[in-house]
């Protein structure tokens, strides 16, 4: 708009009259039809026009609502600049006027600008003057800082050298009172304490390299030393008295270490960092004393347990041994249990079950009159070794500080126990008392283990290792026995189980038993060397019958009893039961034969060698009718009779009526098949319809079998 106002009047006049007529009333102002319509004169009085980019403009205006409204309305462009120049003409004259009314407010509102500009100028001046205060202030706090910086540094390091110097001096400084205490107190609680601080101030003077540069030094040193030798002198006077103590008869031990001389075991910690050679001195005492004492107390108690000692064997107490050759006289006050406890185990196995009971107080059973088993002593000494070893070793750990006094103090207890122990074993024969020893030691073994004790386990591993060897002796004593036996003099006219061959059982069962939880491959073997002599042996005494029937009822008999006692001992029998079993299943079978040739023999003979031929092949001899009537007519004579026979003859051959009655069911079951063997010959020989009367039915066999069973 601001180009049309600006155009030269020549300009204006020289528009197309037709101008007004290009606005269409419809469609508006067209601005390409104006534009193409425009046409300009040279006006010589003016400079120079370009209308270079009017176009550009026009075309931009375009859309200006102003310039559209007024080109659409055909208004002059001349007329509409001067009428917007008297409009603005008319605001500025109303602008004036509106001045002139406010002019009072605007002086006051200038004098206001000025009064608060003075009041500004006033209030510079005054924050000038604030903050050259402040820069001041700054400067003096930044100081202080530094100070206060300075001096808490210095604080610092006094803190710090007031510290060593207190504890310097405290370390250093002897009170009158640990003086009074150290020289004229005594030995308790107190002094303990007392002792602890004079410690730590020695310790400090050895330690401290600052110490030994002082001059306080010597001045204190002197005096620190004259304590160390009148505390060393004093306490060792007093444990040396407390040690007495422990060598007065009938001393509780444990219970004046617990309750007394650990209460000061300080004492030899102190010792022991100040005056290692009275610490020596104490030691060697201890131990002297605990040596003597301790061997003492076990010798006395093994004295007291020979007396409740029972003997069980002697060297001639063997399984291969006959009874008559050891005499009467010489085992004549012994009880007969006690002669069977050489073999059998019997209750002797409890001991396994009680081996962690309370020792044996000997005087109380011997008032009662008690004798026991060595391995009850055995147990019981070693229960009590154990318990002893146990207290000494932890009382030796905590009040010494040291384990290996334990072995210097127990080199006396174990050279007593050693020398009975020597003493016992060369005479002991008796094999399950020793294999009863060598478990208790393994059981004693498992309870130190337990209890995380070691001091005993090279003890321990030492008896074991000499047990061994003596059970290895006694063993092959009794196996060789077996070996050497005189079968004339251990022959008896009884086929009921012979002695020899009881104990073998009760000693194989009593072994086996102890060797349930161990598996010990070597004790296995051994048993399977004392079975086959044993079945050597007994071969030899059956063949010595005259008749076969009377050797193999012998051996059943002791077949049976074997594994009877097997048995009882418990389902471990194993190898050694199955073989048993195994020859007592193939001698029964033998019997049966036996008995049934001996009531049955033609019969049996027939039935064996011809009742299998054909009657119609053409042989040289074929079966006929009397070839059998004589054995049919005696069967069914006295079948009945001979089978009572064979039942007596059962019942007073085996001494187990339970296995007598099965031999006996076997031969009458064997008896009934030879004898349908027979029955079924007879059916295919000519003529044999003429026997029918004379035969006995199956049935009628089958009734007294039962009867039998029945019995069974």
């Amino acid at each position: 708009m601001s180009h049309v106002n600006a155009m030269p009047t020549s300009l204006t006049n020289q528009l197309d009259p037709t101008y007004g007529d290009s606005i269409h009333p419809i469609t508006g102002f067209d601005l390409g039809v104006f534009v193409g319509d425009l046409s300009f004169e040279e006006d010589a009085t003016s400079d120079d026009i370009s209308l270079e980019g009017l176009e550009q403009e026009l075309e931009e205006c375009q859309n200006d609502d102003v310039v559209a409204n007024i080109l659409s309305k055909g208004t002059k462009l001349r007329e509409y600049a001067k009428g917007v120049e008297n409009d603005v003409r008319q605001v500025e004259l109303d602008s004036i006027q509106d001045y002139i009314k406010e002019s009072d407010n605007l002086v006051s509102l200038h004098d206001q600008i000025r009064d608060c500009d003075n009041i500004l100028s006033q209030m510079e001046t005054l924050l000038s003057g604030f903050q050259a205060e402040i820069g001041s202030i700054s400067s003096e706090i930044k100081s202080l800082q530094e100070k206060s910086m300075d001096m808490g540094l210095k604080l610092k390091n006094r803190k710090v050298a007031e510290l060593k110097l207190a504890r310097f001096v405290e370390d250093i400084i002897v009170p009158p009172r640990m003086v009074d205490v150290i020289v004229d107190g005594e030995v308790n609680d107190e002094y303990m304490r007392t002792l602890e601080i004079l410690s730590k101030k020695l310790k400090f003077l050895e330690v401290d390299p600052m110490v030994k540069s002082s001059k306080a030094l010597k001045d204190v040193q002197p005096e620190l030393e004259k304590l160390r030798q009148k505390a060393v002198s004093k306490v060792f006077e007093f444990i040396v008295q407390k040690l007495y103590a422990l060598r007065k008869p009938k001393t509780n031990i444990q219970i004046l270490q617990q309750s007394v001389l650990l209460k000061y075991k300080y004492v030899i910690l102190f010792l022991k960092e100040h005056g290692k050679e009275v610490y020596i001195e104490v030691r060697g005492a201890y131990i002297d004393t605990m040596n003597k004492v301790l061997s003492a107390h076990f010798r006395a108690y093994i004295q007291a347990l020979e007396k409740l000692q029972l003997d069980i064997a002697t060297s001639s107490d063997l399984i291969g041994v006959e009874t008559r050759g050891t005499g009467l006289f010489s085992r004549g006050r012994e009880p007969l249990k006690n002669r069977s406890a050489v073999f059998a185990l019997g209750e002797r196995i409890n001991i396994l079950k009680e081996i962690d009971q309370p020792a044996l107080i000997p005087h109380i059973a011997e008032a009662s009159s008690l004798k026991y088993p060595y391995e009850v002593l055995f147990r019981s000494l070693h229960k009590l070794l154990m318990d002893t070893a146990t207290s000494e070793y932890l009382f030796c750990d905590d009040f010494f500080g040291e384990e290996s006094i334990f072995y210097e103090i127990f080199a006396g207890p174990f050279a007593v126990i050693d020398e009975h122990f020597s003493s016992i074993l060369p005479n002991c024969f008796d094999a399950i008392g020793v294999m009863l020893m060598i478990r208790i030691i393994h059981q004693h073994q498992l309870i130190m283990s337990r209890r995380r004790i070691p001091c005993l386990d090279s003890y321990l591993d030492k008896v074991n290792i000499s047990l061994w060897p003596r059970f290895k002796m006694v063993f092959d004593m009794h196996l060789n026995s077996l070996r050497t036996a005189n079968v004339k003099t251990l022959w008896e006219d009884d086929v009921h189980p012979h002695y020899v061959m009881r104990r073998y059982a009760e000693f194989t069962a009593s072994l086996i038993h102890l060797n349930v939880e161990y598996g010990d491959g070597q004790l296995e073997l051994n048993l399977e060397r004392l079975r086959m002599a044993i079945d050597d042996l007994l071969n030899k005494l059956a063949k010595t019958f005259p008749k076969p029937k009377l050797q193999t009822v012998f051996l059943i008999n002791n077949y049976d009893m074997t594994i009877a006692v097997l048995k009882e001992a418990g389902p471990e029998g194993g190898k050694t039961q199955l073989h048993f079993e195994e020859l007592l299943k193939s001698n029964s079978a033998i019997y049966v034969e036996e008995l049934l040739l001996e009531h049955f023999g033609d019969l049996i003979k027939f039935v064996k060698t011809r009742a299998s031929e054909d009657p119609s092949s053409s042989s040289e001899k074929p079966i006929t009718v009397a070839d059998v009537e004589p054995l049919v007519k005696d069967f069914a004579s006295r079948w009945k009779a001979a089978i009572e026979l064979m039942h007596k003859d059962v019942i007073t051959s085996f001494s187990n009526f339970l296995n007598g009655m099965e031999i006996l069911r076997a031969a009458l079951t064997q008896l009934l098949l030879y004898y349908t063997r027979l029955s079924d010959c007879i059916k295919r020989i000519a003529g044999g319809s003429a026997l029918n009367k004379d035969l006995v039915s199956i049935s009628s066999i089958m009734y007294e079998i039962r009867k039998f069973s029945r019995t069974f």
